[in-house]
């Protein structure tokens, strides 16, 4: 199988570390001669709010919203994952839980199914997942005081129930006070994390 990169970029502001995370993925993804898709929730005016109208047609698997398919879509096809985004108050930005609760719809042809035993998620020809993320607490703070949520949640529930294995979490901790050398130095790790994972 032909290895199609899915990236899913959570940032509003093009001057930030996570943009600059994201012009080093797509610089060696291209380089590479790689099959890349950038989904870019602000970018493309996503909208995270599932409203009622949104609800009424959640038990068919359906959307009023074409963005959300498409990106359905296109993990459907995607066999590496890449989620760049902030760490916000410890946790994901709004805009990536929206993302989770719009697009991640049940049903066989859906992301998921509902058994008995929990979900039974049909994402499972994504082969690796790349987590790429900057916190203003540092890492350790992240994961032994404020709940690990990244690997608690994001990791070892949320992909996991979507099928989603074999994920590798790197986070720049403590972005607000650190130097350019060790930003650069983060940023330097990231052709070996991409040549690094599973395809």
């Amino acid at each position: 199988m032909m290895t199609k990169t899915v990236i899913l970029y959570c940032h509003p502001y093009q001057e930030s570390f996570s943009h600059a995370v994201l012009q080093t993925v797509t610089t060696h993804l291209a380089q590479s001669h790689a099959d890349y898709q950038i989904l870019d929730l602000y970018a493309d005016g996503f909208d995270p709010v599932v409203d009622s109208s949104e609800l009424a047609l959640y038990a068919q698997g359906g959307t009023h919203d074409a963005l959300a398919k498409t990106y359905l879509t296109a993990l459907q096809s995607a066999t590496q994952l890449i989620l760049i985004f902030p760490v916000w108050w410890n946790d994901l930005p709004a805009m990536i839980k929206g993302f989770f609760d719009k697009v991640m719809k049940r049903g066989t042809d859906q992301a998921y199914v509902a058994t008995r035993t929990g979900l039974r998620g049909n994402l499972t020809q994504i082969r690796s997942t790349l987590i790429l993320t900057s916190s203003t607490s540092p890492t350790p703070y992240l994961r032994l005081f404020c709940g690990d949520s990244i690997n608690r949640v994001l990791i070892h529930s949320t992909l996991k129930q979507l099928g989603i294995k074999h994920v590798t979490w790197r986070n720049m901790g403590g972005i607000t006070t650190s130097t350019i050398a060790k930003r650069t130095a983060f940023l330097g790790q990231i052709p070996k994390l991409l040549n690094a994972q599973v395809r």
